[in-house]
């Protein structure tokens, strides 16, 4: 039986200025060419960038690439999520991840959907099968979850409203993954799970992600990190050697894809896809 190549996908934001417009495009046409399920693009918190982020969604549909947009409820009404829904269904996107998302801050009022699997069966109930629902996953657990089990069980509510795969939270210790994945199989759940992977090009902004997110980042490899201070080329090696095991590891336990945080270049997914067989 031959063997299944995983499903590749990246994110991108939605950039402020023309020149980060111009510089995205760039690094699309670099990534198109191993040839993506799909492009994802973000979606500020309360929804702040939702012009920019249907725009690019826009421009990546019509370069001929499935664009998955995201959606938050945080701050959001039922009348304007049905609105956004409505506007991607006319032309013609079929993939959306949907998010809780963080409150703004100086925002009090959370809108009508609390929880992202509110936000889940509200796309079904008013589009019915025409999406397919990502939704988010937590290896090292959510950083506002009372318990892992409290994790877990939000997780199922989602899953249960009618997500069809979830993406993961960047980690860097595969042992992580493949204790989620199982606990989650424990309960019944069956939809892939893709691990979300984070290109280490620069050591200080990854500490500020991961000190936002809850995401680990293993003692060992922060020392060695420290340890080369502004040595910006050993940084981005270790960081490609790194990035590049943990992704053969999570394929070795079955992962179904790879879904990358490219932070808008192409240099080090693409590195990484090389060094895995699937850039070409």
């Amino acid at each position: 039986m031959p063997v299944m190549k995983p499903e590749i996908s990246c994110e991108f934001f939605p950039p402020q200025t023309t020149e980060g417009l111009e510089k995205l495009r760039a690094t699309r046409e670099r990534l198109a060419a191993v040839a993506p399920s799909f492009f994802s693009v973000t979606y500020g918190a309360g929804g702040s960038t939702r012009e920019r982020t249907f725009d690019i969604v826009m421009e990546i549909a019509a370069e001929g690439i499935a664009a998955c947009p995201h959606l938050s409820c945080i701050g959001s009404t039922r009348e304007n999520i049905r609105k956004i829904l409505a506007d991607y269904r006319a032309h013609g996107i079929r993939r959306i991840v949907a998010l809780r998302g963080d409150l703004p801050s100086g925002m009090a009022d959370v809108g009508e959907f609390r929880y992202a699997n509110e936000l889940v069966a509200f796309i079904r109930q008013e589009t019915g099968d025409w999406f397919h629902i990502e939704v988010a996953a937590y290896p090292e657990w959510h950083p506002q979850a009372k318990s892992p089990r409290d994790d877990l069980m939000n997780f199922k509510r989602k899953v249960e409203a009618g997500a069809n795969s979830a993406i993961t939270q960047f980690f860097y210790n595969a042992d992580a993954y493949a204790h989620f994945v199982a606990e989650a199989r424990a309960l019944g759940i069956t939809i892939p799970i893709v691990p979300g992977i984070m290109p280490i090009g620069s050591f200080a902004k990854l500490a500020r992600f991961a000190d936002a997110s809850g995401a680990e980042i293993p003692r060992w490899m922060r020392k060695k990190f420290e340890s080369f201070g502004d040595d910006t080329d050993s940084i981005r090696a270790f960081g490609l050697d790194m990035v590049t095991e943990l992704c053969e590891r999570l394929l070795a336990l079955g992962a179904p894809g790879l879904h990358f945080y490219t932070l808008n270049q192409a240099g080090l997914t693409l590195e990484i896809l090389r060094r895995l067989g699937l850039a070409g």
